[in-house]
């Protein structure tokens, strides 16, 4: 009774609010209207969250309705690493209604992958994925079950296989090799250059000619990746349904349901004509096996369970657009700003790659697998900063019992890599950028060594972390052998350093683009065809530019 009462109420101020609303003579009416309102859920709140166990882990006080959420600031891995140091490796939280267990300690991730993972192998149905994902169809945010299991199988032996991420291989070099012709361009005019846009166009290049079978933009339409980029925004946007259900309905109020809406139906018309126009393309010689190409092939085969639907395939190939850009560009985008601040870091990393390729004026992936240091640079770049700082929240089906502590069912889950990879307990000098740590060691981030899980662990581990690894490999190893880089004058912080302030959206970006400016000389030469006269006039033309830098620095800078 008491339910059906609180509803009815809600749905009583739900028509009133709009009335409100719509009238600016009403706004004190309208301060009363969400102090009751306050009340009220308050009340409900301390009566409906209580949870029927006495044996829960550790949690910090809670603040009526809003659970702990006014503990968690804009850069939520921090506060919850803060957070932990005071109430232990695991511990409860509320963000509003929502149960939420955090894990910040490597020894409860291993006994949780270990003992309860397929317990934590759901993921909760958020607005953005339920909107925006094709009902939670795709890979990252499906229920466990046989649906997930069978689109798993299909990206482990369709999509992200060794032999199919090296077939894109001619798909790397091509685009790193526009951008290091576009940078050498910018550099004889002597302005620095945004590299995060630059590392973000090469990110979306190679995975959507990957995924598409063409770059984005290439007909002259530019929807597709305005959409996927608002995908990335909605998805990291706040709900009130996902914390707070009974004010799910203020979705509507604030435009977010009608913005998802709207979002998903353009995507899904265009993703559609791209779906046609591969079916129509099937039979030509010069088609690309493109990953709607071979999820096309998947759904015809007859070894599967289940019938891969088109909103499957369409939901598959917006996980790999968005989390393919976000990790590729993040991660090329933090070890570049990390060389820049550790001078000597990258100097012994360009003298290994220059000295394994020597002069052969192109670097061919093989040349990779020769670049240890450069592996440990970026192995120390997703330790200290992992894309997705504390994964994507996984939730209980059933309760169970986790480090001695009972853990309800339906309640989510965050592991905060992002403090595993950093705590002085597991690691020397935790926040310094140290690549020489990982040497003559075997550890790798494919969620084996928990210490180190950039890319999650279990059953939930990203699947396309292959293709990503790729092409930031290539495009460091290119960036390191081709130019030496400097810091604009105007670009560093007070101190002179570089800036590392963090950014939060989808993923952990830095929150000011890094600007490099670059001292091509001989570099340059080594990498474009050009007569010794060319490069007379070169060297006359940058010695004039160096001189005007140190002359008239705001000039250029």
């Amino acid at each position: 009774m008491d339910q059906l009462f609180f509803h009815l109420l809600l749905q009583w101020m739900e028509n009133q609010l709009r009335i409100l609303v719509s009238s600016p003579s009403s706004l004190s009416l309208l301060l009363f209207f969400f102090f009751f309102l306050f009340y009220i859920l308050t009340r409900y709140y301390y009566k409906g969250t209580s949870l029927q166990t006495s044996n829960l882990p550790p949690s910090p006080p809670k603040f009526p309705l809003l659970g702990n959420v006014h503990q968690i600031g804009t850069l939520a891995h921090r506060s919850l690493r803060d957070l932990s140091k005071k109430y232990g490796p695991i511990m409860l939280l509320h963000f509003g209604r929502t149960p939420v267990v955090v894990v910040s300690s490597r020894d409860m991730v291993r006994d949780i992958i270990k003992n309860y993972d397929i317990i934590f192998a759901n993921r909760p149905f958020t607005r953005g994925a339920t909107t925006l994902l094709y009902n939670c169809n795709d890979i990252a945010f499906a229920p466990y079950g046989e649906y997930w299991r069978n689109m798993r199988k299909i990206c482990i032996m369709k999509l992200f296989t060794a032999k199919k991420v090296q077939s894109f291989k001619f798909v790397r070099e091509e685009e790193v090799g526009i951008m290091v012709e576009k940078i050498s361009h910018s550099s004889l005019s002597g302005t620095p250059i945004n590299l995060s846009e630059t590392v973000l166009t090469l990110a979306k290049n190679v995975i959507s000619r990957c995924s598409l079978g063409k770059k984005y933009g290439e007909d002259g339409d530019t929807r597709l990746e305005e959409l996927t980029r608002e995908v990335s925004v909605l998805m990291g946007a706040f709900s009130f349904q996902d914390f707070f259900p009974a004010l799910g309905w203020m979705d509507v109020v604030t435009g977010l349901v009608a913005r998802m809406k709207r979002t998903a139906q353009n995507l899904d018309t265009l993703l559609d004509l791209v779906i046609e126009k591969h079916i129509a393309t099937r039979d030509e010689s010069l088609r690309e096996d493109d990953f709607v190409e071979l999820l096309l092939q998947g759904q015809e085969e007859q070894k599967l369970d289940i019938y891969l639907t088109r909103d499957g395939i369409k939901a598959i190939i917006l996980d790999v657009l968005i989390a393919g850009i976000e990790t590729t560009a993040t991660t090329i985008e933090w070890g570049m700003a990390e060389l820049l601040k550790n001078r000597m870091v990258m100097k012994k990393a360009q003298d290994e790659v220059r000295r394994v390729v020597g002069n052969n004026r192109k670097i061919i992936e093989e040349d990779i697998k020769q670049m240890d240091y450069l592996m440990c640079v970026i192995k120390e770049t997703l330790r200290l900063h992992p894309v997705v700082p504390t994964l994507l929240p996984r939730q209980s089906y059933a309760s169970t019992n986790v480090g001695g502590f009972e853990i309800p069912s339906r309640t989510w889950l965050l592991i905060n890599v992002w403090a595993i990879q950093r705590d002085p307990g597991l690691w020397t000098q935790p926040e310094e950028f140290i690549p020489e740590r990982f040497m003559g060691k075997s550890i790798d981030f494919k969620g084996q060594d928990f210490e180190f899980i950039p890319f999650g662990c279990g059953r939930r581990i990203c699947l396309g972390m292959s293709l990503g690894v790729a092409t930031v490999e290539y495009t460091m190893a290119n960036l390191l052998y081709w130019f030496d880089w400097e810091l604009p004058r105007n670009i560093a912080s007070k101190d002179g350093e570089v800036d590392m302030i963090e950014e939060y959206g989808l993923s952990l970006r830095k929150k000011t683009p890094v600007h490099h400016g670059i001292l091509i000389l001989l570099d340059l030469i080594r990498a474009s065809d050009i007569s010794t006269q060319s490069i007379f006039f070169l060297l006359i033309k940058q010695a004039l530019m160096i001189a005007a830098v140190i002359s008239f620095p705001d000039v250029l800078f």
